[in-house]
């Protein structure tokens, strides 16, 4: 490690306040960003911590969707959102082990954008809103490629809105050394349609499957894309799977998801 200042402020105005300083980052859960600093691969001049901040935590349910702060641990989401959206509660219960679902944030994942994290597919499938100190960003512009997204400079996420659908499900085909997802795949059905997003797979990071979506929208069951794949050009490949396997993976979870969600 090195010499950094530390922040650890008690309200959103402070802490925007104090990211205005020069080669200041805003920390989450630090799941990714301490491994990061350790490895010297970022060396920001300051750190300040969002956990202090009662307005950027908790769970609620109103309206028809779930509300989730960016603070919300992967531990909170997964006890607090069972009786309102159980597949998202189970995704946030198959993150890493007992030490990074404790301490790592949803908005952090978010904002991080690992192309093999699992909420970035739950929030793309679920047509989900990420709200920051700005603006509201709907998740299908919100998503630009690996570890990119539309994030300004200083800009924060402060909640995340999942619409709840009639039937969701999230199958992950894990990497059993880091638990992050060799393929994993996000189905929510609506009243307007299925989506399905995909993590894990791409190089371009998370993705919607339209070809299954559309398939699944006129009828809801594995055997409905039982003859669909996809293509195999832009998938990742690495010692853990080559790009055919897992575009073959691709359409395996997205059945099993579907299943599960039947």
């Amino acid at each position: 490690m090195y010499a950094f200042d530390f922040d650890r402020p008690a309200t959103l105005d402070a802490a925007l306040a104090a990211l205005q300083d020069e080669d200041a980052q805003a920390l989450g859960g630090g799941q990714t960003l301490i491994p990061t600093l350790k490895q010297r691969l970022a060396q920001p001049s300051k750190l300040v911590s969002l956990t202090a901040i009662p307005e950027l935590s908790g769970v609620r349910a109103d309206d028809g969707a779930l509300t989730i702060g960016a603070a919300t641990t992967h531990a909170a989401v997964a006890e607090q959102a069972a009786g309102s959206y159980p597949a998202l509660a189970c995704l946030a219960a198959q993150i890493g082990d007992p030490a990074v679902r404790n301490r790592g944030t949803i908005g952090g994942s978010l904002a991080n954008n690992d192309p093999s994290a699992c909420y970035p597919a739950a929030a793309l499938a679920s047509g989900a809103t990420i709200v920051t100190n700005a603006r509201q960003i709907a998740a299908d512009d919100y998503f630009q490629g690996m570890f990119a997204t539309a994030l300004d400079e200083g800009e924060i996420i402060t909640e995340v809105r999942f619409p709840l659908p009639e039937k969701a499900a999230y199958m992950k085909f894990e990497q059993p050394a880091s638990r992050f997802a060799l393929v994993g795949v996000f189905v929510a059905k609506y009243p307007d349609g299925v989506r399905v997003a995909v993590t894990g797979a791409s190089e371009e990071g998370v993705f919607r499957w339209t070809e299954a979506e559309a398939a699944l929208s006129a009828d809801f069951s594995p055997e409905a894309i039982a003859g669909l794949s996809v293509p195999s050009d832009d998938m990742i490949g690495d010692l853990h799977g080559t790009p055919d396997y897992r575009a073959h993976l691709v359409g395996v979870m997205t059945a099993r998801a579907v299943r599960d969600a039947v």
